[in-house]
C-alpha cells in the first residue's frame, strides 16, 4: 500500500503533469521533506525539484508581510495600548501581558476567519454592559466598573492601532498576514506566469485559507488533493469528515469538479491493539518493550511512527528505547523549559524576586547543589561547593547575607556576585548577569575533556533567549522589574525548543500529532490517548464567549475536537499495525479517562480490536531483614569501642535495632548535618540540660536553699539565651515557632525550680552530690574473656532526706510505667517500654562500681512535660498488675541488672551471631 504522497505523485506523473513547474503546498514543513524524497524516487526522468512550501510560508509569500515573533508582538501591542489608554488606567507591562496574550489569540481568530472586527468588539462591549446592568445593584456604577466597561470599548482602538504599527514595519501576526493574503489573492492570481499550485492533505481550513484556495481553484491555477476515506465522508455525523463535507456543499468549485480523492483504505484489515497502562511512565516503559518486540518480529522500524499525545513524555521515552533501535528521528523539539540548565535560572529568578537583604538557606543550597554550579565552583577549588554548604549547615545559618558568603567563595568573587548579589530590579544587570554566567559555564565545558556537545547546545539556546530579552528591553524599555523579566523569560522558554539533528527519512519516527499530517506509516503507536489530551477538551483561552463564536462562525472546542478526530483516523487509514496506549490512572493535570476516540473506534466494529491492560512487571521481593556478619575487622572495631567505653544510649540503640548500632558505632556513620531551621527536640533538651548544669554545678557538695534557687530563677533568661546561642548558633529565636520553643525552655526551668523550692519549704533536705558527672566502670565478662569499659554522664546525683538519688532529665513526656519492670528478661527485648529503665540502672551501676555512691539508693527520671509527678522512680513489681513495687535499688537489683548487661555484651561480641535488623513498627 502506497502512502498518500506517493499516490499523488504517481497520479500527477501519469497525467503528464509538469511537476518541476509547480508549487506544492502542504500543512507543514516536515511533509515537504517526504514529498521531495518521494518525487526523486517515483519520477521517470530527471527533473528540477519543484517549489515546496508550508501553508504558512505560502500565505506569507502572497501577503508580502513577515511574521512577527510572539515576544516582539507583545511589546508592539503594549506600545499601542499605551497610546490608546488614559494614563490613570494604564497597567504595568507585567499586568498587561497576562491578558494581552489571550486578546492577541482572539485577534488572530478574528482575522483568520475574516470577521469584521468592529462587529465582534461592539458585540462584546454590549454584552459586558448588559452583564453589569444585570448584576450591579447600584444605579450609578463606581469607577472600577466604569473602567471595566471602557476597556471593552477600547478593544477596537487597540486592534486598529496594533495593525497600523505592524504594517509600518511590514510585519504582521499570523491572523493579520492571513487576512492580508486573502485580500491580495486577486492581485496574486493576475500574474500571467503563475505556476500551478498543488495543495496536499489539508483538512480544517480557516476562512482566509478557504478564500485563497477557492480563488486559485476557480482560476484553474491549482489542484487540491484531500486525504480522506469514504467511510468518513458518507457518515454524516463522523467528525473525521466534518470539514470536507462542509466544503463539498459550500465551494463552487465542487459543483463542477470531482473530489480528489475518495479512498477505502480504512476498511482494509488492520491489527489494532488498545492497551491501558498505569501512569505516564508506565506507557513509555511499555512502549520500549513493544518496540523491542516489533523489531524481533521483523517489523520495519523505519516505517514505524511513535506519536506522543503528551509531548512531555519525549525525554523519558528516549531513555526507555531498546538498544536495538540504532536510528531515531525526532520531529518535535525538546521544550527548553525541560532542559536541566533551566533550573539554574529558575532558582536565580526565584531568589531575586524576594528583594532580599539576606538569603534563605534553602535557596542558596538549591543553587549550590545544581549540577552546573557545583561543577563551576569546584573548577575553581576542589569541593568548593561542599565547603560552602558545610559552612551554612555547621553554623546553622537560616538567613545569610551575601557578604557573609564572600569569605567562603575564596577566589570566586565574580561568581558570588552573579549568583547571590541582589539585582535590585535592574533589568540590564539581571540579563547581563545571566549572560556572564552562561559564558562562565561555557568556559568550563571548553576546558573539560568530557564530551559536552549537548550541554553547549543548551547554553547556546539560553544565550539566544537572553540576547532576545536584551534586544526587546533596549528597543521598547517596558521591562521595569525582575518579576516582569521572569514572566517574559518563562514565555520565551515555552516557544523555544532544542531541535534534534538527524536523518529525517531514516529510523524510528517520534513525533507529535500535528507532525503526522500528510505522512503515512505501516506501524503506528499512539500514546496518552486520554480525554483532555486527545482530544484536548473544552479548555479555551478567549475573551469571546461561546455563543458569540457560534454567531460569527468562529471555531470552538467542537471544531478543535473534529480536527483531532481527523488526525487520529487519518493515521489509521493506511496503517497495518496500530497500538493505542492510554493511561489507566488519570488525574486532573495529566488528562482524564480513556479518550472518546477509543470508545468510538470500538463501537464502530469495523475492525477486530484486542483490548488489554498492562501492569508493571514487579518481581515478588520478600522483605529480607539486613544481616551483617561479624568479621575479624568488625570484632576488632568492637574492641576499640570497648576500650573507649559503651554508653547507655549506644547499648539501648543496639536493643532497639542492632543494624543502627552497627552503622553508628561500628561504621561511624553520623547523623545528617543539616540546617536546623526550627529548634529540634534534641537541641531543646541540650539547652535545658546545660542551663541546669550552669545553675547547679557551683552547688556541688552543698545543701540546696530556697535563696539559692531564687537567684537561679533571676538568671533563667540570660542562661537560656546563652545556650541557645551555643547550640542553635546563628538560628533566630526571636520570632515564630522558635520563639515559642525558647519560652518553653524558660518555662521548663522556672517550673522545675519552683518544685525544688516547694520541696525545700515542705522541710525536705536536698544535697547536691554531682552535676553532669562523668562516670565509668569496667566489667569483666567471663564467657568471652574480655573486660569492657562502660561510660556515661549522669545528669544529677543528690541525697534526698538522706537517700542517694540518681536523676536523669528528659524534656519529653515519660510516664511512671516506663521505669518499672516485672520480668528482667524483658529488659533486652522491649526497647519502647524498658529503655528508660536500662539507662537509669546503668547510671546507677557505673556510679556504684566507681565508688561514687553506695547502696541503698533511688534512681529515676524527671520529665519536664510531667513535672507534677516529681521524680519517676525506677521500681520492680512482682506481677504486671501488682500494686506493690520496690523503688529502692538494692544489691539484688544491681545483680539482676548486671546479669542482663553481661548477656547483652556477650550477644554483641558473639562472632557467630550477626547484626540482624529488627522490624520497627
Amino acid at each position: 500500500m502506497g502512502s498518500f504522497i506517493e499516490d499523488v505523485v504517481v497520479s500527477l506523473d501519469n497525467e503528464g503533469f509538469d511537476i518541476s513547474n509547480a508549487i506544492f503546498i502542504l500543512p507543514s514543513k516536515r511533509a515537504g521533506l517526504f514529498l521531495k524524497e518521494t518525487i526523486s524516487k517515483l519520477t521517470r526522468e530527471t527533473i528540477f525539484a519543484p517549489e515546496i512550501l508550508s501553508i504558512e510560508e505560502f500565505i506569507e509569500k502572497v501577503s508580502g508581510l513577515e511574521y512577527v515573533s510572539n515576544s516582539e508582538l507583545l511589546f508592539q501591542f503594549y506600545e499601542s495600548y499605551l497610546t490608546n489608554t488614559p494614563n490613570k488606567d494604564i497597567e504595568s507591562f507585567d499586568g498587561f501581558s497576562k491578558w494581552a496574550q489571550i486578546l492577541i489569540q482572539d485577534f488572530n481568530e478574528i482575522d483568520r476567519y475574516l470577521i469584521n472586527p468592529s462587529q465582534i468588539f461592539e458585540y462584546l462591549s454590549a454584552i459586558k454592559q448588559i452583564e453589569n446592568n444585570h448584576w450591579s445593584l447600584d444605579e450609578s456604577p463606581n469607577q472600577y466598573i466604569k473602567n471595566y466597561l471602557l476597556f471593552w470599548k477600547r478593544l477596537s482602538l487597540y486592534y486598529n492601532s496594533l495593525k497600523k504599527s505592524l504594517l509600518s514595519k511590514n510585519l504582521g501576526y499570523q491572523g493579520m498576514v492571513y487576512k492580508d493574503a486573502a485580500e491580495k489573492i486577486d492581485v496574486y492570481t493576475q500574474n500571467k506566469s503563475i505556476k500551478k499550485h498543488i495543495f496536499l492533505g489539508f483538512n480544517a481550513l480557516n476562512s482566509a485559507e478557504e478564500k485563497i484556495i477557492q480563488k486559485l481553484l476557480l482560476e484553474n491555477s491549482a489542484e487540491i488533493f484531500w486525504d480522506v476515506d469514504e467511510v468518513f465522508l458518507d457518515n454524516n455525523i463522523h467528525d473525521a469528515g466534518h470539514f470536507l463535507r462542509k466544503y463539498l456543499k459550500s465551494w463552487k468549485y465542487f459543483q463542477k469538479n470531482p473530489l480528489k480523492w475518495r479512498k477505502t483504505f480504512y476498511s482494509e484489515k488492520k491489527n489494532i491493539e488498545i492497551i491501558g497502562t498505569p501512569k505516564n511512565i508506565g506507557q513509555v516503559k511499555y512502549l520500549g518493550e513493544l518496540i523491542s518486540k516489533l523489531n524481533s518480529k521483523g517489523i520495519d522500524l523505519t516505517k514505524t511512527a511513535v506519536v506522543l499525545g503528551n509531548e512531555q513524555l519525549l525525554t523519558p521515552l528516549l531513555n526507555s528505547l531498546p538498544q536495538e533501535v540504532s536510528r531515531v528521528n525526532i520531529t518535535m523539539g525538546l521544550p527548553l523549559k525541560l532542559v536541566p540548565l533551566t533550573s539554574v535560572f529558575e532558582s536565580l529568578f526565584q531568589i531575586q524576586q524576594k528583594k532580599f537583604k539576606s538569603l534563605y538557606y534553602k535557596d542558596v543550597l538549591r543553587v549550590l547543589n545544581n549540577q552546573y554550579i557545583k561543577r563551576l565552583l569546584d573548577s575553581f577549588s576542589n569541593e568548593s561547593s561542599k565547603s560552602i554548604s558545610d559552612f551554612i549547615k555547621t553554623n546553622n545559618i537560616v538567613y545569610i547575607e551575601p557578604k557573609v558568603l564572600e569569605r567562603q567563595f575564596g577566589n570566586n568573587k565574580e561568581l558570588l556576585k552573579l549568583l547571590f548579589f541582589p539585582w535590585d530590579d535592574k533589568v540590564d544587570l539581571a540579563i547581563s548577569s545571566c549572560q556572564r554566567l552562561i559564558f562562565h559555564i561555557k568556559n568550563l565545558f571548553d576546558s573539560d575533556k568530557e564530551n559536552n556537545k549537548l550541554n553547549k547546545e543548551y547554553l547556546f539556546k539560553f544565550n539566544t533567549v537572553f540576547n532576545e530579552l536584551e534586544r526587546l528591553n533596549k528597543e521598547f524599555n517596558h521591562i521595569n522589574d525582575i518579576k516582569t523579566l521572569y514572566g517574559l523569560f518563562k514565555e520565551l522558554l515555552k516557544n523555544e525548543t532544542l531541535d534534534f539533528q538527524g536523518e529525517p527519512l531514516e529510523g524510528l519516527q517520534i513525533m507529535g500529532m500535528l507532525e503526522t499530517r500528510v505522512l503515512d506509516f505501516e506501524t503506528v503507536i499512539l500514546t496518552s490517548v486520554n480525554e483532555g489530551i486527545l482530544p484536548a477538551g473544552k479548555t479555551e483561552s478567549s475573551f469571546i464567549p461561546f455563543d458569540v463564536k457560534i454567531e460569527n462562525a468562529l471555531p470552538t472546542y467542537k471544531e478543535k475536537d473534529a480536527v483531532y478526530t481527523y488526525h487520529f483516523y487519518r493515521l489509521l487509514q493506511r496503517a497495518q499495525n496500530i497500538f493505542i496506549l492510554y493511561n489507566t490512572e488519570p488525574d486532573v493535570l495529566n488528562g482524564g479517562e480513556k479518550s472518546r476516540l477509543i470508545t468510538q473506534l470500538i463501537t464502530e466494529k469495523k475492525h477486530r480490536i484486542i483490548k488489554k491492560v498492562i501492569s508493571p512487571k514487579l518481581a515478588v521481593v520478600k522483605d529480607r531483614l539486613r544481616k551483617i556478619e561479624k568479621s575479624f575487622s568488625v570484632l576488632e572495631r568492637l574492641d576499640k569501642i570497648a576500650e573507649d567505653g559503651f554508653s547507655p544510649s549506644s547499648l539501648t540503640n543496639y536493643i532497639r535495632n542492632p543494624i543502627d548500632f552497627y552503622l553508628q558505632k561500628v561504621l561511624g556513620v553520623g547523623e545528617l548535618n543539616d540546617v536546623e531551621e526550627h529548634v529540634a527536640h534534641n537541641t531543646l533538651g541540650t539547652v535545658v540540660h546545660n542551663s541546669l548544669e550552669d545553675f547547679y554545678k557551683p552547688l556541688e557538695g552543698k545543701i540546696l536553699s530556697a535563696d539559692a534557687i531564687n537567684k537561679m530563677k533571676k538568671d533563667i533568661d540570660r542562661t537560656v539565651k546563652k545556650h541557645f546561642d551555643i547550640e542553635f548558633k546563628s538560628g533566630d529565636v526571636t520570632k515564630g515557632k522558635n520563639l515559642i520553643i525558647f519560652e518553653i525552655a524558660k518555662r521548663y526551668l522556672n517550673n522545675f525550680l519552683d518544685t525544688e523550692i516547694t520541696q525545700i519549704n515542705e522541710g525536705h533536705t536536698i544535697k547536691i552530690i554531682a552535676i553532669e558527672a562523668n562516670s565509668q566502670a569496667n566489667i569483666y565478662i567471663e564467657d568471652i574473656g574480655k573486660t569492657v569499659r562502660l561510660r556515661g554522664k549522669v545528669d544529677r546525683v543528690d541525697v534526698f532526706n538522706g537517700v542517694p538519688r540518681i536523676i536523669d532529665y528528659k524534656t519529653g513526656r515519660v510516664e511512671q510505667g516506663k521505669v518499672e519492670i516485672v520480668n528482667w528478661d524483658d529488659l533486652l527485648t522491649n526497647y519502647d517500654k524498658y529503655s528508660k529503665s536500662f539507662q537509669v540502672l546503668m547510671y546507677a551501676y557505673m556510679m556504684l562500681k566507681s565508688g561514687k555512691i553506695s547502696l541503698p539508693l533511688e534512681a529515676g527520671i524527671i520529665s519536664f512535660k510531667n513535672l507534677g509527678n516529681g521524680l519517676l522512680k525506677f521500681g520492680t513489681k512482682p506481677t504486671a498488675n501488682g500494686r506493690k513495687k520496690d523503688q529502692i535499688i538494692s544489691e539484688a537489683t544491681i545483680y539482676a541488672f548486671e546479669t542482663q548487661l553481661k548477656s547483652l555484651l556477650i550477644e554483641i561480641y558473639n562472632p557467630n551471631l550477626p547484626f540482624i535488623e529488627k522490624v520497627i513498627e
